[in-house]
């Protein structure tokens, strides 16, 4: 099972965007979800990280105040409102569930399912 983000871009610096994450098929409700990031060459990066019913949510220092995590059981969809962006922003943005119990919800190997991202391109 995959997940597709979309609503990546080319922007400026300090406009808005906003991520959306539909998986091909099953329900996610019960997973928590997360977001990272990754700027070739570097490694693929965590960006934050909802529980499965939305109250607790998780960002990474980076982007802590400017980006905002949601989701929407019904729709079984989950958001990434970013906000404020900088260029460091640039990266191909993926979204997952994560599968492994336990941990800080901020490793990558704890999460699967990964689908195709979206690119998000900020100027100055």
């Amino acid at each position: 099972v995959q997940l597709q983000a979309s609503g990546g871009g080319s922007v400026q610096v300090g406009d808005s965007l906003r991520l959306s994450c539909a998986p091909s098929s099953r329900n996610f409700i019960r997973n928590d979800m997360g977001w990272f990031r990754q700027a070739p060459p570097e490694e693929r990066k965590f960006v934050a990280r909802i529980s499965s019913s939305g109250s607790i949510t998780d960002y990474a220092d980076a982007v802590k105040g400017r980006f905002t995590i949601s989701r929407d059981n019904v729709k079984n969809m989950v958001y990434l409102q970013m906000n404020n962006l900088k260029p460091e922003d640039t990266a191909v943005y993926y979204c997952a569930p994560k599968v492994y119990p336990g941990g800080t919800g901020r490793d990558l190997f704890d999460y699967d399912g990964w689908g195709r991202g979206t690119q998000v391109t900020v100027s100055s």
